[in-house]
């Protein structure tokens, strides 16, 4: 759906649609790896330690808005993160306890292997009806399929790393025909992010494949081959595409300069730095930066974002430095999983898992660098990719105190756990559909402030939550 969304019937809008659809995986995903952890019997005492810092990473989004209940919508935000940090922990835990990650992992490489394929081809399509109609400047036509580019670059951010694995790992691995579509695929991919100079692309896939490289060491060669054999070809593609035909069409060259200036990014951050110490350590409330008294004359006289283009500074100004704290203390922790994880894989030669922890640690860790750039991270496309890739990353490295023990010898333990489970599982998913109801009331008074907010006072839309960003309900006088 995220790529293809052009060819998708739409009841609201590709990006609502895909938010909506988010808002269904984080509920179904919570609810039942809740219920497979508790019903097979996680050890909460050994693992209390470890678990801390994501329970309260889970729990930090909703305790820190408190303070701003009264608000409208003033849980929406915070329980979309909520929701999606507890979807990635527990489903990446309920992965490993039931031993499936390898599985879902190769499913994942080729079923997004083959839908970057056919987008990469349908762009290739654009880009000859682009010649046709005699229209040089082809950054604006693609990457097509979304809202704009930087929605698409973090997608690529996510997955640019991840082909490698199509051809490494999964049942077409040694297929001809397989590696060279997904040959293709990916270097069309790389084509589109070297056509519209995409830099947080670039300094997050560089980024996270030399964190990669470092720490899984030789390892992860035949990954880092495969990949860099991929850049070429993209290269190979631009220099074909973008440069060569366009001269022999146009006689002439139009390309997508890369700025070397922070694109007007350095008032937002300002902005939001300066909104981060009003109540410090504690934040000025979800949305604020779409509500607040502006504080700097520079953000004041720039243009206005939906976001600070930060992730963790938007979060800093929103929810407080303590939930960055907490954030990096998370970090901290997934290290040293990973370390320990390394120590083990690096002590048997050959082992197909240094591969794949070198293309989900660099797929990662450069989308969680793109997000210090550019906060399109927490658009729905991105957030459903990433939702697709950190659980099964976590899913190799978590630690097996984590992930709890099965009984098998008394009979009456495994349903007493099951009958907690289900209670537990329960009130989730009531909590969960409360904060779905929300979703949906929030969507139903944003669409309707939507003619007066664009025809009335004339504002432009402000992507955040929704495509249209935050309207005051009392700017309405609804």
């Amino acid at each position: 759906m995220v790529l293809l969304a052009d060819f998708l019937s739409s009841s609201a809008g590709s990006y609502a649609d895909q938010r909506f659809l988010l808002v269904a995986w984080l509920g179904g995903i919570t609810v039942v790896s809740t219920y497979l952890l508790i019903s097979r019997g996680v050890w909460f005492k050994p693992a209390f330690v470890l678990a801390l810092p994501f329970v309260l990473l889970i729990i930090g989004f909703p305790v820190l808005s408190l303070a701003f209940v009264q608000q409208p919508y003033a849980y929406v935000e915070p329980g979309l993160y909520s929701f999606y940090f507890a979807a990635v922990i527990l489903g990446g835990i309920a992965l490993a306890q039931s031993d499936v990650t390898m599985k879902c992992l190769e499913a994942l490489v080729v079923i997004t292997a083959a839908v970057c394929f056919l987008y990469g081809a349908m762009s290739l399509n654009v880009y000859l009806f682009a010649l046709a109609g005699s229209y040089s400047e082809l950054s604006d036509l693609i990457p097509w399929g979304f809202v704009n580019i930087r929605y698409w670059s973090h997608v690529a951010t996510w997955l640019l790393p991840v082909f490698p694995l199509a051809v490494l790992v999964g049942p077409y691995a040694n297929h001809r025909l397989w590696r060279v579509l997904v040959a293709v695929g990916a270097g069309l991919w790389w084509w589109i992010v070297f056509l519209s100079a995409s830099r947080g692309s670039a300094l997050g896939v560089a980024v996270g494949v030399v964190v990669a490289s470092v720490i899984i060491g030789r390892q992860c060669w035949p990954w880092l081959k495969q990949f860099l054999v991929y850049l070429v070809l993209g290269g190979f593609f631009w220099f074909v595409l973008s440069l060569l035909v366009p001269i022999l069409v146009f006689g002439e060259l139009e390309l997508r300069t890369i700025s070397q200036g922070s694109s007007g990014r350095a008032p937002l951050f300002i902005e939001a730095w300066q909104m981060s110490l009003q109540r410090f350590p504690f934040g000025m409330g979800p949305q604020s930066w779409l509500t607040h008294d502006l504080l700097t004359s520079s953000y004041a006289e720039s243009k206005k974002f939906g976001h600070p283009h930060n992730m963790y500074l938007m979060w800093a100004a929103e929810y407080g430095w303590l939930l960055v704290l907490i954030l990096f203390w998370v970090v901290f922790q997934v290290a040293s999983f990973l370390y320990a994880r390394c120590k083990v894989i690096k002590s048997s030669a050959g082992s197909t898992e240094a591969v794949v922890l070198a293309a989900l640690l660099a797929s990662v860790v450069g989308a969680l660098i793109h997000a210090g750039v550019s906060a399109v991270f927490i658009a729905p496309g991105s957030m459903l990719v990433g939702l697709l890739i950190m659980p099964v990353f976590l899913g190799f490295i978590v630690p097996g105190t984590l992930k709890g023990k099965r009984y098998k010898n008394d009979a009456s333990r495994p349903l007493r756990k099951a009958l907690q489970a289900a209670v537990i599982a329960t009130l989730v998913f009531l909590l969960w559909g409360a904060w779905a109801v929300e979703v949906k009331n929030y969507y139903l008074d944003m669409r309707e402030d939507e003619s007066y907010y664009y025809q009335v006072l004339r504002e432009r839309a402000l992507p955040r939550f929704w495509l249209h960003g935050y309207f005051p309900r009392n700017d309405v006088g609804s």
